[in-house]
């Protein structure tokens, strides 16, 4: 038994072999994935934002916590980057690395500090938001600067071009309904009011379908079962999330749009 939990444990670490323990990684974070999102379409929801609770621990600012547990996924990358022993990475990978990392500098330096009024961050959920930007920040930065075998020609490939189209698509998406939720409220007011404009004609979670697709398109470049795990995590967690705010809009507001549906235009 000593032999295999010795294994295990090496594959864990990495001491034995990187690329199983990424791929250890990414079987989780697929495996668990459907796992949360039947948790909180269950009704249990994540608690901070509007469902925020004092029951998960202490609370941190809203722009701190964000900056703070944000941050790993852009430095690991960086850092693994700049400790690199070989300079042997291929363009593509390049490529894909900077447009992970153009998100998550978005996320951590300035969407951060753009929120406005937001509800402290209970701390456990802080902290698991942070393991999960350290984790997958290391798992896709190992893939992409140790790993991955990219061809030169690889730019040329259907599924890299057309997976970067949709990355930059839903980061549009993305930032223009977030810069629409931030200004619902003007300076000093409270509460909340229905978004439109947009993808929130549509959906109620516009931002997170285009976060999702963000991931999903970045997944179909990186062609690989870390990228596979992330936009596996995207989609499930996000559309979740989005079903709640779409619960707790119908119940809030009378006037809330009926045709509106929650995560997807004109299907769900």
């Amino acid at each position: 038994m000593s032999g295999y939990l010795r294994i295990f444990y090496n594959v864990l670490t990495g001491a034995e072999d990187p690329k199983k323990q990424i791929d250890l990684m990414a079987g989780v974070l697929i495996g668990v994935s459907p796992i949360i999102h039947l948790i909180i379409v269950s009704g249990i929801n994540a608690p901070y934002g509007r469902y925020t609770s004092s029951s998960w621990g202490l609370p941190i600012n809203s722009k701190l916590a964000w900056f703070l547990q944000e941050l790993p996924a852009f430095l690991i990358p960086v850092f693994s980057y700049l400790t690199m022993t070989s300079s042997n990475v291929s363009t593509p990978a390049l490529i894909l690395l900077s447009v992970f990392l153009l998100h998550y500098f978005n996320r951590t330096f300035i969407y951060s500090q753009k929120i406005r009024g937001g509800k402290p961050t209970p701390i456990l959920i802080f902290f698991m938001a942070m393991f999960f930007c350290v984790c997958n920040g290391y798992m896709q930065s190992v893939f992409l600067l140790q790993i991955s075998n990219y061809r030169e020609e690889y730019l040329f490939e259907w599924n890299f071009v057309v997976g970067l189209v949709l990355f930059f698509f839903g980061m549009y998406i993305n930032l223009k309904c977030d810069s629409i939720l931030r200004n619902l409220r003007k300076e000093g007011e409270k509460g909340y009011k229905i978004p439109t404009g947009n993808l929130f004609n549509y959906v109620t979670g516009g931002n997170l379908f285009g976060e999702s697709l963000e991931w999903c398109g970045w997944g179909l470049a990186c062609w690989s079962i870390q990228g596979f795990a992330f936009a596996t995590f995207a989609v499930m967690y996000l559309s979740a999330r989005s079903y709640s705010h779409h619960v707790w809009y119908l119940k809030k507001f009378d006037n809330y749009p009926k045709e509106r549906k929650v995560f997807i235009p004109y299907i769900a």
